[in-house]
């Protein structure tokens, strides 16, 4: 089935406090040598989608170094591939506003991509979903939209801005709320026939509204036939530094590792060369994951370290997330703590957070 994607950024707040001072939620980087959008990314290359937009309004020069021509994910193509469409508007006469101004706005793109559905997907909810699947099952319901959700055991704070989905015994969505007490997350993924999604998409801005999900699917003014598609693979949502660093450091759990990084949905990223890690004379390493290009003589339990850390001699790294080249010079500790990129400790210094609410360094800083 053809399929085409978009990762619409516009919508999603940068909420991850010093980690998003300077960079767009979607470029934060995760489990040691990823970032967030690689895994949208990746979904979408392992279902064979050829043509896929990037929506993004602002802090979005990281993301750009970070995909570059889209190569990792099969993207760098003479036809199509990845389009990263930042906000460039020049038509006095638009009216649109919200996320509808970035699709109205690059009408082209859709009407270019020889891709029968789009499939409408945010970096915030972690996910593997079989795209050919769900597309096969939406068709197969005779639907005009189907909506991804995941239903949870256990409710943690992050999920409280999620919207909750109510799907009858037919699998057919009787309502999409936000009441705290249900189970049933919608993880901010849909799919929709393209002609029926752009008629909805010039139908909203007709009507002054701004946000495509909010305004065409949520309030349905046109009663759309919704159907639900339940996922039950993987799933973590990542909108605030709790559920980062929690989530983070469970992917120190070797069955959580196998259900996100699983061979059969392989995760891509910018390729870097780097040596591989060093352990020193002295290293003590236990229960964490280590990215290539570390060096390490000090003692690092129960954390993720990105590529080209440096652990001096007698320093300690406790149940922390380390970013790329930070120094922990000799005789510090760090526990409870997220560094971001470039960030140097020195010696003798200590740095304790707590477990449900971790210190965080912004990147670049010198202690």
């Amino acid at each position: 089935m053809k399929l085409m994607g978009v990762i619409n950024l516009d919508h999603e707040l940068d909420q991850l406090n010093e980690l998003t001072y300077f960079r767009a939620g979607a470029a934060v980087p995760f489990a040691g040598r990823y970032r967030l959008i690689d895994f949208a990314l990746s979904n979408m290359m392992s279902a064979g989608v050829p043509d896929i937009a990037l929506f993004v309004r602002r802090k979005y020069r990281s993301l750009l170094d970070h995909l570059g021509e889209g190569r990792p994910w099969d993207l760098d193509r003479k036809r199509g591939g990845l389009f990263i469409l930042p906000p460039d508007w020049h038509d006095p006469t638009d009216i649109s506003a919200g996320d509808l101004q970035h699709m109205h706005n690059n009408r082209d793109f859709f009407a270019r991509s020889a891709g029968e559905y789009v499939v409408h997907s945010g970096s915030q909810h972690l996910s593997k979903v079989d795209f050919q699947d769900l597309a096969a099952k939406h068709k197969a319901s005779g639907a005009d939209v189907t909506v991804v959700y995941k239903h949870v055991d256990a409710l943690e704070p992050e999920h409280d801005a999620c919207f909750r989905v109510d799907v009858n015994e037919d699998g057919n969505v009787t309502s999409i709320h936000n009441e705290k007490g249900h189970h049933n997350l919608y993880i901010d993924l849909f799919i929709m026939e393209k002609n029926l999604f752009m008629q909805q998409m010039d139908y909203c801005i007709a009507h002054g509204d701004s946000y495509f999900f909010r305004d065409a699917i949520l309030r349905n003014p046109s009663g759309l036939k919704i159907a639900g598609y339940e996922y039950t693979g993987y799933h973590a949502v990542i909108n605030s530094i709790e559920s980062y660093y929690k989530n983070s450091l469970e992917l120190l759990d070797p069955e959580k590792y196998k259900q996100l990084f699983s061979p059969d949905m392989p995760i891509q990223t910018k390729i870097k060369y780097e040596a591989p890690t060093k352990y020193l004379e002295g290293a003590d390493v236990r229960n964490s994951l280590v990215a290539n290009g570390c060096q390490i003589a000090g003692e690092v339990e129960g954390s993720v370290l990105f590529r080209g850390v440096k652990v001096e001699k007698g320093a300690k790294v406790i149940n922390s997330i380390i970013m790329q080249k930070c120094v922990i010079e000799a005789g510090a500790i760090v526990e409870n703590v997220i560094l971001d990129k470039d960030v140097q400790l020195s010696a003798n210094r200590t740095l304790v957070g707590d477990s449900r609410r971790p210190f965080v360094i912004a990147k670049r800083s010198m202690l």
